[in-house]
């Protein structure tokens, strides 16, 4: 058969080592000379095996061949779930160094991922939110939920809106809320949202392109804060469309 081609039968095996189970498939973390061997361990684990009824004394294992491709499968499984994990594992390793640590978060949980992450920033935030697109996702629920986060820590909020992107009410400034609101001159149009902490900046999409960018850079957050002072000194106070409770 295969193994024994292989020369990984169980008389060659058993040969070397009476108390011989199996080999990992990589090799880490043991020696031996069948140290080398991938696949055994696989077929063992997959289910390839058997215990033998009839023997007596030290219980032994046998091994049957199965299809390759039931490696392959196996194989190409792992990967997804290794290839799923390689960005934040590059991020992670990024933030040892001097570049900066950048995530992206796709999706309504991406968009809701980042916004609550900003809950545990330092106070004041300062952001620019297009309301309208923060209604429809992360969604009501989710808005009043953070803006009830933020009330909780005693989160301020410094807020920039687009006249366009808010709703007849608006958010205006609250004392009770946490919040200092400004607008910008109606031809601006706050496609997008920001909030700015002390060391990172989340960026959240409109429900078109549906994803969020999270970066932890202190030359890129203290350019950000920068604008966000610029803008807020020529904005206008709290001349909202028109008085609701982010």
């Amino acid at each position: 058969g295969t193994l024994e081609r292989w020369q990984l039968g169980y008389d060659v095996l058993s040969a070397r080592n009476p108390g011989i189970i199996l080999v990992r498939v990589s090799g880490y973390g043991q020696t031996g000379p069948d140290a080398h061997k991938a696949g055994y361990a696989s077929l063992i684990e997959g289910g390839s095996h058997r215990d033998d009824p009839n023997a007596s004394g030290r219980p032994r294992t046998i091994v049957r061949a199965e299809d390759p491709q039931r490696l392959l499968d196996e194989w190409s499984q792992r990967r997804r779930v290794l290839e799923s994990v390689v960005p934040q594992l590059r991020a992670f390793h990024a933030k040892a160094g001097t570049a900066p640590r950048v995530r992206y978060l796709e999706g309504a949980s991406g968009i809701r991922t980042a916004l609550f992450e900003t809950l545990d920033w330092p106070s004041p935030l300062r952001g620019v939110l297009s309301m309208r697109d923060l209604l429809s996702v992360p969604g009501v629920e989710a808005m009043e939920e953070y803006i009830a986060g933020r009330r909780e820590r005693q989160l301020w909020l410094h807020v920039l809106r687009s006249p366009e992107k808010d709703l007849p009410g608006g958010w205006p400034t609250s004392i009770e809320d946490y919040r200092r609101t400004r607008y910008v001159p109606a031809e601006y149009v706050f496609t997008m949202s920001t909030i700015i902490g002390d060391v990172s900046a989340a960026m959240i999409s409109s429900r078109r392109e549906n994803f969020a960018l999270v970066v932890e850079s202190l030359e890129y957050v203290e350019m950000q804060r920068n604008l966000h002072e610029v803008l807020w000194a020529v904005a206008a106070h709290d001349t909202a469309p028109s008085g609701r409770s982010a």
